[in-house]
């Protein structure tokens, strides 16, 4: 199973981490971090593009206007993209970037969605009497 593997990886890095930066310094663990990060990333992108054809194929059974379809995708990916960033930076120490970074996120994602708003508020417009 692929996520025995995924989950080997990243406890094999964990123990990794911990006894490099108890005896050569930080800089090395967040490096170890950052590739396994990166490594998992890649191992599981092949279901990722799975994921996001079948969500396709299902917008455009239902008629979804892929305008909006696009557009939480996106808003997905960025939490994804700001998740993995921010435990990056929480790893290093440093819990003020990684507050900014999800602060950060959190707008780019309102602003993406403002449109998607705007259409539910017009559609309740509509059928309120």
């Amino acid at each position: 199973m692929e996520i025995m593997q995924i989950v080997g990886i990243g406890i094999i890095s964990t123990i990794l981490a911990v006894i490099v930066r108890r005896s050569i310094g930080s800089e090395f663990a967040i490096f170890i971090s950052l590739v396994t990060g990166i490594l998992i990333f890649f191992m599981i992108m092949d279901k990722l593009v799975y994921v996001v054809e079948t969500l396709n194929q299902l917008a455009k059974k239902t008629s979804i206007e892929f305008t909006y379809f696009s557009t939480i995708l996106k808003i997905i990916g960025i939490a994804y993209i700001v998740e993995f960033g921010a435990q990056i930076s929480r790893d290093a120490g440093e819990e003020a970037i990684a507050s900014k970074i999800e602060l950060g996120g959190k707008i780019v994602m309102m602003v993406l969605a403002i449109p998607i708003l705007l259409a539910l508020m017009e559609l309740i417009i509509k059928i309120l009497p």
